[in-house]
């Protein structure tokens, strides 16, 4: 009888001190729009396998890519309330709300790697204090290749892209397509290829990474490597839950993010000289802009350059100023 008891108090003993390590694992939704393949996406698939290594399982995140949790739009509004804890953004996209995540869209402010960096450093500080006051924390970001002008004819004067059907994902792509007398036409990365297809556009201004991941090569002919700007995505995680973790789990994300941040930007370099090696093996002419072209984007950069600042106020000249500094 005392043998059975003991054997039943073993049971329960077990069983209290193992609860609480069920419970202690957290799990977390990642909310991304672009397909798994991307290297973005590439990028945060690693930064949680790192994330789970590092909190020794205690933190496991599961990531929602392609939209498959939330389209793009809906991703900051996601975190911030709280459905998912983490998610990739294109701060771009946000310009309406805040013109200072708006800044990286801005053509020919930033036109390398090195430029973006440093307006980088300089824009952190306002998107930190910003994604605090709306309850979240900005963990890392990265930039996209170059961006360049796709078309199905050839393009010498930025009068060669009147009229045409403009795909615009940003207010700047908008706005770039009004200046140039384009008609912008609002579509989605996930829905790209389909627009495409369908004639509901037939023309843009975006990477070479994004050109291979939605196969452009296969409905348009030209690509113009202007160089005009990289837009960063920034991964973005919910205050609350990060408040929530013990804080080794916390350290596990922060040091997890840096890596991330690190690994990123050499990764885009690297699918910048990939993805437009890809282009051309596709048949696609990758071509540089002609001295006219160029002049008559740097135009249309000036106006907007002055319309941000108009708009950013106070800060946005502070930012641009910090930036030419360095």
């Amino acid at each position: 009888m005392q043998r059975r008891y003991l054997a039943a108090l073993a049971v329960a003993l077990a069983g209290a001190f193992s609860t609480p390590a069920l419970l202690a694992q957290t799990k977390w939704d990642m909310a991304a729009a672009y397909p798994a393949t991307n290297f973005h996406t590439e990028n945060m698939a690693q930064f949680i396998s790192d994330v789970d290594k590092a909190s020794g399982g205690k933190l496991k995140i599961t990531l929602h890519a392609n939209a498959a949790l939330f389209k793009a739009p809906e991703i900051k509004r996601a975190v911030q309330g709280g459905q998912a804890q983490l998610g990739e953004i294109l701060l771009v996209n946000f310009q309406n709300e805040w013109q200072i995540f708006g800044v990286d869209g801005l053509p020919f402010l930033a036109d390398s790697y090195d430029a973006s960096m440093k307006l980088y450093q300089a824009q952190k500080p306002y998107l930190e204090k910003k994604l605090a006051d709306q309850g979240m924390v900005l963990l890392y970001a990265v930039a996209w290749p170059p961006q360049g002008i796709y078309t199905k004819k050839p393009v010498e004067t930025a009068a060669d892209l009147k009229g045409i059907k403009w795909r615009a994902y940003s207010p700047a792509t908008a706005r770039i397509a009004e200046l140039v007398g384009a008609q912008p036409v609002t579509v989605q990365a996930a829905e790209f290829s389909q627009a495409l297809a369908t004639g509901v556009v037939e023309s843009t201004m975006t990477s070479g990474a994004t050109g291979v991941d939605s196969k452009l090569y296969e409905h348009l002919k030209y690509y113009y490597d202007t160089q005009a700007w990289l837009p960063k995505n920034a991964v973005i995680m919910n205050k609350k839950a990060f408040d929530a973790l013990d804080k080794p789990t916390q350290d596990a994300v922060l040091k997890a993010a840096a890596e991330a941040e690190k690994r990123g930007w050499t990764a885009s370099r690297r699918v910048n000289d990939e993805t437009l090696a890809k282009l051309k093996a596709e048949g696609m002419q990758v071509l540089p802009p002609s001295a006219q072209l160029k002049a008559d984007m740097a135009k249309v950069g000036e106006t907007m350059l002055k319309e941000w600042l108009d708009k950013a106020g106070p800060d946005g000249k502070a930012l641009v100023d910090a930036y030419r500094k360095q």
